[in-house]
Parts: structure tokens; C-alpha cells; sequence
């Protein structure tokens, strides 16, 4: 079933409140890393255990950044999606993704039947073996 003009306005809505959102929150993350030094993080007396704690916050903010930039990929792909007009079309079996699918997740590019391979298929491709 095509998707009405209500309900790509709608989904269209939430993909914009959330770019936006997001924009906002890796600028603030990028802006923290910068000003904070490793000495305002562990203060005048470092030691190791310090160097460890401020490690790790650093690779955390790094990470959540990292996350937050593809989150921000995916959103601008469906934006682009609806321009072309194939937003709400599944990539994979040229079917229809469902309403109720795009708005838990209104940067979908599978239905529900072909996201379920998917993930089974792909569920392990980045986890290392010997």
C-alpha cells in the first residue's frame, strides 16, 4: 500500500525534528571534546588509573559522535528517498514498508520480512573469527 501525502508529511516531520535534534547534539559533543583538555579531566595530579578514566570518556564521546553522524547518514538517505519518491519502498523485494514500520523507524529501507533475513544473514559479518 503507497503511502499518503498525510503520512509522508507526518514521517517526513519526524525525520526533520530528528536531524535537527541530532545536529544539535554531535555540534555539543564535538564542542565538549575540544574544550576539554585531558588535564580537566583528571585534574592537576594525574595517574595512570587517571589516563585510563580519561581514555575511556574520551573513546564514549567519540563513539556516541560516531553514532549520532551515521544515524544522521541514514536520515539524510530517506530524506533524499522522498525526493525521488522510493521512500517507503523496501530495497530489497520492491515491496511496501509498512506505515506502522516507518514511523518506529522512519529511515527503514526493508519491510519487516526482508529485515528479518537480512539481520539473519548478516548478524555476525563484523564479528571476527579465527
Amino acid at each position: 500500500m503507497e503511502l499518503t501525502p498525510q503520512q509522508l508529511q507526518q514521517l517526513g516531520r519526524a525525520l526533520n525534528e530528528r536531524r535537527e535534534a541530532l545536529t544539535k547534539e554531535t555540534h555539543g559533543g564535538a564542542e565538549r571534546a575540544r574544550e576539554e583538555t585531558f588535564r580537566t579531566l583528571t585534574g592537576p595530579v594525574g595517574d595512570s588509573a587517571d589516563d585510563a578514566a580519561a581514555d575511556l570518556l574520551a573513546d564514549v564521546e567519540n563513539a556516541e559522535v560516531g553514532r549520532d553522524v551515521n544515524e544522521l547518514r541514514d536520515i539524510e538517505d530517506a530524506l533524499e528517498r522522498m525526493a525521488s519518491r522510493t521512500y517507503g519502498t523496501c530495497i530489497d523485494c520492491r515491496g511496501a514498508i509498512e506505515f506502522e514500520r516507518l514511523q518506529a523507524c522512519p529511515t527503514a529501507q526493508r519491510c519487516v520480512a526482508c529485515q528479518s533475513v537480512h539481520e539473519k544473514t548478516f548478524a555476525h559479518a563484523s564479528r571476527a573469527t579465527l
